[in-house]
């Protein structure tokens, strides 16, 4: 099978295109043709979809959703907050005021539909990207910043907010996430519609790690209450999908004996709905499940990547006809559920949002020194607690020591 076929929903050659004009005729790249797939993709027969990108609404026999005019309005505001903070923070990096910033530009319906799945007592995993889940789940953006400019690890509670801290290590929070929901089960808290699920976020280059196989075959084996979502944004930093898989992502699902799906990551609605269903499978006890959002990152892996380097502008020029704000902001206005005043006051708070994520990253003081042991156990050890001792001790060794001008 040629790359080209690995590429096709259908697993056959793509038809050749009778109705381009002269110019463009001759044979494309091999290059081309798989980032023309890529970009020009549905996702094949299995996804679920209840958005088109023209802003349609479709009905899906297993996965329809009833939803207000309201909840519709509160999906889209969600989003556009999300990605305007997250826009000022790629600034805030490129103007030195953080080390690193990870964008979700393009990402925003996977991560808000799944964000508001959950339950107040299921609990969430993330990697480093997940803004629009941390927001869902009621963290400021502005306790994004102190991770970014290297002075906490995070500033929430994750006991209190049902959402991990960020986790650097590619696949890492799978594991982390399965002991978790390990735990659920042991504790009983699974088997009705009123107990506990875990979700976990990672791409699809995580899907390489051995952590997160390693994640699967545990809570296949003990049914772990646990939601694998997988944001398969076409891009593992520089490595394209086709050279991670052969075969479709939520496939993967049948080798480990569980349930796999496939939803339109730019879709909040499928996102939502089948984010439901994949925590209710689990709180009832069916779990695990593996979902594959099918989306696309927009901006860079990080602001330290250039992806102009081994991406072509055609396949991202495809993809923002497949924008997950517009997609709902044109079916909004499609079902007169929303007007211009509406959309208006979602913006001037974007903008409000903005100047206050920005004013808070200039005057972010430097966290106290014993931060550093802080949150690292449930309740802190004597161990800790006499590791803290003693570092504040050295540190008042300094006190007294002072050089010209006053400076310690």
């Amino acid at each position: 099978m040629s790359p080209e076929q690995w590429t096709s929903a259908s697993g056959n050659p793509p038809e050749k295109r009778t109705d381009l004009p002269a110019a463009t005729a001759a044979k494309p790249t091999r290059e081309q043709v798989i980032a023309g797939l890529r970009a020009t993709s549905e996702g094949g027969a299995d996804l679920v979809q209840l958005l088109t990108p023209e802003g349609e609404r479709v009905q899906h026999p297993d996965f329809d959703i009833d939803i207000s005019p309201e909840e519709l309005r509160g999906l889209y505001r969600d989003m556009v907050l999300v990605r305007r903070a997250d826009r000022e923070g790629n600034a805030l990096q490129r103007q030195g005021q953080l080390g690193i910033w990870v964008p979700l530009l393009g990402q925003e319906a996977a991560q808000i539909g799944a964000g508001r799945a959950l339950k107040p007592k299921d609990m969430a995993f993330p990697s480093y990207r997940e803004h629009g889940v941390a927001w869902a789940r009621g963290i400021d953006p502005t306790e994004l910043l102190g991770i970014f400019r290297g002075t906490d690890q995070g500033s929430w509670d994750p006991v209190k907010t049902g959402f991990h801290l960020y986790t650097i290590v590619i696949g890492n929070q799978c594991l982390n996430a399965t002991g978790y929901a390990m735990g659920q089960r042991f504790d009983g808290k699974v088997g009705d519609p009123d107990g506990e699920a875990t979700m976990v976020f990672f791409g699809d280059g995580a899907t390489s790690q051995g952590d997160v196989h390693e994640a699967m075959v545990w809570s296949a084996v003990y049914d772990a209450p646990v939601v694998f979502f997988c944001q398969n944004n076409q891009w593992a930093i520089s490595e394209p999908l086709e050279r991670q898989t052969r075969v479709p992502l939520y496939q993967r699902a049948s080798g480990y004996g569980f349930s796999g799906i496939r939803v339109d990551g730019n879709d909040v609605l499928a996102s939502l709905a089948v984010s439901r269903w994949a925590l209710d499978e689990c709180r009832n006890g069916n779990g695990p499940v593996l979902i594959e959002a099918f989306t696309y990152r927009m901006d860079a892996h990080t602001t330290s990547d250039d992806p102009t380097r081994y991406r072509m502008s055609d396949e991202q020029e495809a993809w923002k006809l497949k924008d997950p704000i517009e997609r709902l902001r044109v079916h909004l206005i499609r079902e007169q559920a929303a007007d211009q005043e509406f959309f208006d006051s979602v913006d001037a708070e974007a903008d409000e949002l903005a100047a206050r994520f920005r004013e808070f990253c200039f005057s972010m003081p430097e966290p106290p020194p014993d931060r550093i042991f802080s949150q690292v156990y449930a309740e802190e050890t004597p161990q800790i607690a006499a590791q803290r001792e003693d570092y504040l001790r050295y540190l008042a060794g300094f006190a007294d020591e002072t050089v010209a001008g006053g400076v310690h």
